[in-house]
This record gives C-alpha cells, structure tokens and sequence, in this order.
C-alpha cells in the first residue's frame, strides 16, 4: 500500500484527484488531505514521512515551495498544478513528475508508475531512494532542467560544457554548442555542481574540466582558458584563483 497525502486547496481539484487515483486501481491509501502552507508544515512536522506527496503549487497562504524553507521533505512528490512555469523550480526539490490541471487517469498512472520505477531502481534498500532525493547520499546531481522557448528539457550534465551569464541571466552550452536558458544564477550553480568537474572561472563562466582544451599564462600572473567548443570572448582566470584552478586541473 502506498501511503499519501494531498496538499490542495481547491475542492474541485482535490476531489477530481481523488476520482483519478480511484480510476488508476492503485493500492493507494490517502492519509490527509492539507490546504495551506502552514498546515502542511504541521502535519510533515508532526507525523510519519508519507511514501509519496501529490502537490498543488499555489495555496490559500502562498507557494507551496515555501514548505521546504521550514522542514525537510524526502518524500517523492507528483506536482500537480495549472501553471506550467514552475517546472524548474519543482525539480530542484524531489518533484518525480509535474502535471498539469486538470489531471486524468491516464496521466497519473504513468506518474505512479514513474514512482514505482523509482523504487526498483532502489530495490531492497528504499532508504536509498530518500537518501536520493534528500541529497544525503553525497551525490551531485547529474543533470539540470532548462528551457527552450516554451519547453523544459532535461539536459545530461556532462553534455555541459560550460555556464555563463549574460545581462544577468544564466545559460549554458552544450559540447555541440546548444545553448538553453537556466534558471538560477552562477552562485546557486556553483553550490550544487560536482566541484571536481566544474570550476568558477571567474564571475562570469563555469566551466567543465572535460572540455579544456588548454590554459596558458595572461598577463604574467593570470590564467586564459581555451575550451573545446565556441567561447564569444576569452575566459581569464584570476591571479587570486590561479592557484586553485591549477589544483583543479591538476584534479588535487
């Protein structure tokens, strides 16, 4: 039995889920059903981490996101919202799946069945399965959502050949020189990239080890990198990092 809890605050919405996970004839058990931020918190504060969330985004108190600022969720979420320009921020969080309102059957069947694939994957060890999404196992993450005019894809992170960011926007390139918007700045990037393949050049690209074609001294104290794919200007390493990038390179 899959024990879950719905947080949604629309009547209408909660009760065609409801109809909908009836329709699925998955052995699913629903627990609770919340309405607000607040009341979400209480509840995951309070009890037992379900093994699976189905969650509207926009509640009576605010974004449903704000949940994660004050406890910590494990649990596999389904998003389930009439907005379609969450998707990102969902999947930063343990978001397996993002539908759109109104869901059907057909729909969240292949989200449970996306969920069940999960726990196979971690066969005989569910523990793994939380440690995956709760980013305890140690392991960075290996590829990023971006979007591409109206699409979001998922784009493996070593096709990356470096980020940068450009009026204040971020995006990276692609080893075949695609280039894809990303939501979230330099900084937020840098925390969560695997440190020993990307490296903060300088304040405005992160590269990848994997696609430095060269380095060479710059004005005597500097570092200029060449990387294997196209770079509009030249990536300058600083005398203050000079130091760590060749530790970096040097993989020490």
């Amino acid at each position: 039995m899959i024990k879950t809890i719905i947080i949604e605050d629309e009547k209408i919405a909660l009760d065609n889920l409801l109809l909908n996970i009836n329709l699925t004839r998955e052995p699913i058990s629903v627990i609770a059903t919340l309405e607000t931020v607040e009341e979400s918190v209480h509840w995951l504060n309070h009890n037992p981490p379900p093994d699976l969330i189905f969650m509207d985004i926009q509640l009576k108190d605010g974004l449903s996101f704000t949940i994660f600022e004050k406890v910590k969720v494990t649990t596999p979420i389904i998003f389930i919202t009439a907005f379609d320009n969450y998707m990102v921020k969902a999947f930063e969080h343990t978001g397996i799946e993002y539908l759109l309102k109104p869901v059907n059957e057909q729909e969240l069947s292949k989200a449970i069945a996306k969920y069940r694939n999960l726990q196979q994957h971690f066969l005989n060890n569910y523990e793994q399965l939380i440690e995956y999404f709760s980013g305890k196992d140690g392991q960075k993450k290996s590829r990023i959502v971006v979007k591409k005019g109206i699409e979001f894809q998922s784009i493996p992170l070593d096709d990356v050949a470096y980020f940068f960011t450009e009026q204040k926007i971020s995006f990276l390139i692609t080893r075949d020189g695609r280039k894809y918007l990303v939501d979230k700045n330099l900084k937020e990037l840098e925390e969560e990239l695997d440190a020993r393949r990307f490296y903060r050049a300088n304040r405005k690209y992160i590269i990848n080890i994997n696609y430095v074609k060269s380095y060479k001294p710059y004005d005597k104290i500097k570092i200029q990198v060449e990387l294997t794919v196209p770079v509009s200007e030249e990536i300058i390493v600083s005398q203050e990092s000079a130091v760590d990038f060749r530790k970096w390179i040097a993989n020490l």
